[in-house]
């Protein structure tokens, strides 16, 4: 059988550079070698490879966070090139990653999210605005980012403006949103035009983090992750209808994972990633084993989905 010639696409320029790497040390590990002939390109310094070798793969697999992979620039050029790769499009992820815009949208189709204002720099010198927008505790984040990077909680007045040039040393856009207490899950997706829901995740950080940041994130031990989400039926099932219409809202393909929290007055979505983190004890990935699907077989079924929607990414 012909090897699938597959670009595997890791590194870049963003904050999440080593995420992406880690991660893709293990989807190369899991990689099938009788079926996939792996190529290795990292945007930050092979663009310019990638272009020239185009010709010469059949898929490409990106495993990039943050901005300059996740949010439409790479898969823009990938079109360009005539090269399939797994996930979203251009549209679905630039607009998944533009958090302000996304939760517009959530909120226009009639899905419950936290009330929310924009800054930008010049609030540093007036933040009264911002102040009497939204009562205390907030939260403070850049606006396309993802892991967390820059991300704070402020319950007290005098840690606003910390907060601020925190978040704004990641982006000149940042996003003060209503502080909802109450669970955090995660929901993922598989599929095109037929969607799986994914059984959800519950985070639960460690006693040393006020939410799931960076470090609960990738700090082995920081933070308990329960799959399936201990929820009675009819949580679990809103959980999942929820992941799918954000899914949808977005006009997303392939996979994605949907953040949520799961509050006295419902279930409010966060926000919608469309590259997940994929190494084997990833949200995503442990949730696809709830699922019946090992790694490998999960690597399969985005690259299947990939070559099936050639063409028709948004």
């Amino acid at each position: 059988m012909k090897k699938i010639r597959l670009a595997l696409l890791a590194g870049g320029k963003s904050g999440e550079r080593e995420v992406s790497l880690a991660g893709a040390r293990e989807v190369e590990k899991a990689l099938n070698p009788d079926k996939y002939l792996v190529k290795r390109y990292d945007p930050a310094t092979d663009l310019a490879r990638l272009a020239v070798e185009a010709a010469e793969i059949d898929v490409a697999f990106i495993l990039l966070h943050g901005r300059f992979g996740e949010d439409g620039t790479v898969q823009g050029f990938l079109d360009l090139l005539g090269i399939p790769y797994q996930g979203s499009g251009v549209l679905g992820s630039a607009l998944a990653m533009d958090k302000n815009r996304a939760k517009m949208l959530y909120r226009q189709a009639g899905l419950l999210v936290p009330d929310w204002i924009m800054a930008r720099p010049g609030d540093l010198d007036d933040q009264q605005r911002l102040l009497e927008a939204l009562p205390l505790p907030v939260v403070i984040k850049p606006l396309r980012q993802g892991s967390s990077l820059g991300m704070s909680i402020v319950r007290e007045a005098e840690h606003f403006r910390p907060s601020l040039e925190k978040a704004f040393a990641y982006d000149d856009e940042v996003m003060i949103e209503q502080y909802i207490r109450g669970r955090e899950i995660t929901g993922g997706v598989l599929g095109n035009d037929e969607l799986l829901p994914l059984p959800l995740v519950e985070i639960i950080p460690g006693d040393a983090h006020m939410f799931f940041d960076y470090e609960a994130k990738y700090q082995p031990g920081a933070s308990r992750e329960i799959c399936p989400a201990e929820f009675d039926q009819e949580t679990t099932r809103r959980g999942q209808e929820y992941a799918c219409a954000a899914h949808r809202i977005l006009g997303l393909r392939g996979y994605s994972r949907t953040d949520m929290i799961v509050a006295a007055a419902g279930i409010y979505v966060l926000e919608t990633n469309t590259i997940p983190g994929m190494t084997p004890t990833s949200l995503l990935p442990q949730a696809a084993a709830k699922q019946g699907l090992s790694f490998s077989a999960l690597l399969d079924l985005l690259l299947e989905l990939a070559m099936e929607d050639r063409g028709k990414q948004k």
